[in-house]
């Protein structure tokens, strides 16, 4: 398997064949609205304005496993995040990330990129960077700050 072999949902339940993103570097995050990191959607923008016309996709998957920190319906997700925090970058559906009904996607990128203990995503914010030919490169922890993996976004692009 490849990562566009995969198939996902966006917020409003179509299905994104992940084809749609060959050629670009990835960010794929798992956000909640409610969590002590959620403020890492302003530095998430920030990249995003910065690199999206050179060839950046940041890909917002929220996710309630975790202390039910994302609350509400997808439209309820996208309406908090493009208020507070102007996002701009694709939201998709609502997923687990752990356990049985993970999405296959995060499924392929745990596989890819174990975490320190395990290859369970501990929290929200868990960030996976993909390079343009669909490598999962590296995985960083919620406390990694979007600013801080800057410089390794820009050797990819």
């Amino acid at each position: 398997m490849k990562i566009y072999d995969f198939k996902v949902r966006n917020a409003k339940g179509v299905e994104v064949p992940m084809t749609d993103f060959k050629g670009k570097v990835l960010l794929i995050v798992n956000t909640a609205t409610g969590c002590g990191f959620t403020p890492q959607y302003e530095g998430l923008q920030n990249l995003y304005d910065k690199y999206k016309d050179k060839g950046l996709e940041i890909l917002d998957f929220p996710c309630n496993q975790f202390g039910h920190q994302a609350p509400g319906t997808e439209e309820e997700i996208q309406e908090f995040c493009t208020l507070k925090y102007r996002t701009t970058f694709p939201l998709f559906a609502k997923i687990d990330v752990n356990g049985k009904d993970a999405e296959p996607l995060f499924k392929y990128l745990k596989q890819q990129k174990g975490g320190f203990l395990g290859n369970d995503i501990k929290w929200n914010f868990t960030k996976f960077l993909v390079s343009r030919d669909g490598t999962v490169v590296e995985r960083y922890a919620p406390v990694t700050k979007p600013e801080n993996i800057e410089s390794d976004i820009i050797k990819l692009l």
